[in-house]
């Protein structure tokens, strides 16, 4: 088995007003598109943009993204 890095931005965002995609990619100075392929689980943010993300719903790293086994 492989693991993967997932994540809960799309709940995050709809918690946080319903943020649009558009709206956290100017936050963490990324493009939508990036924002879309990390919620997809079709990109791996660096480190650097973990946190930055993390940072913009004030919540811990480890509530954004986690690393697990592939289902």
């Amino acid at each position: 088995m492989s693991k993967k890095i997932s994540n809960t931005i799309r709940t995050l965002r709809f918690f946080a007003n319903e943020m649009t995609q558009q709206e956290l990619a100017e936050k963490a100075g990324v493009t939508r598109q990036t924002i879309a392929a990390i919620e997809k689980d079709k990109y791996s943010p660096s480190l650097e943009l973990a946190f930055k993300i993390a940072d913009v719903f004030n919540v811990p790293l480890n509530e954004v993204f986690s690393y697990k086994e592939d289902e």
